[in-house]
């Protein structure tokens, strides 16, 4: 029998209470909770993948419907890319009837602070199908010369 088994649930098969157990009891599981307001949407946490190459740190950004205009590249304090824009809410005409409004608006902002051995003055940037591409150039690491010597005896 377990020792507090309505506090903690039927997880456990055996019903035991392990106090040094890794399962977290989770007080809000049963509830639904949002944390989402008509200020954020899913469109505030565009998704971004960021790679390296031996030439450069690429960056593609889904935005779907965005134009070119309503997306801003900038560099700030030499290394740090900001990706940002807004989508906003469709213009709502009084005679319609809406069923379903599940597009969604507003603003999104990620930053990302590269190392320094990237060329800041040559990023690129371009939008194709709803897909921004930045590219950040890598500067050439030079090789140290590598001498061989002789060993004598």
């Amino acid at each position: 029998m377990s020792l507090i088994p309505s506090f903690f649930g039927n997880r456990r098969s055996n019903n035991v209470f392990d106090p040094f157990s890794l399962d977290v009891w989770d007080a809000l599981k049963d509830f639904p909770v949002s944390t989402r307001s008509p200020e954020t949407s899913d469109f505030v946490d565009a998704r971004i993948d960021w790679r390296e190459t031996p030439e450069a740190h690429v960056f593609k950004a889904d935005v779907p419907g965005l134009k070119k205009e309503e997306v801003k590249v900038e560099v700030e304090d030499d290394r740090v890319l900001q990706i940002s824009g807004e989508r906003n809410v469709e213009k709502e005409d009084k005679n319609d009837t809406w069923h379903r409004l599940e597009r969604s608006s507003g603003k999104f902002m990620r930053r990302f602070r590269l190392l320094e051995n990237v060329k800041m003055d040559q990023v690129k940037a371009s939008m194709e199908n709803g897909v921004l591409t930045v590219t950040v150039p890598k500067m050439e690491v030079k090789k140290p010369d590598v001498k061989a010597i002789d060993i004598s005896g």
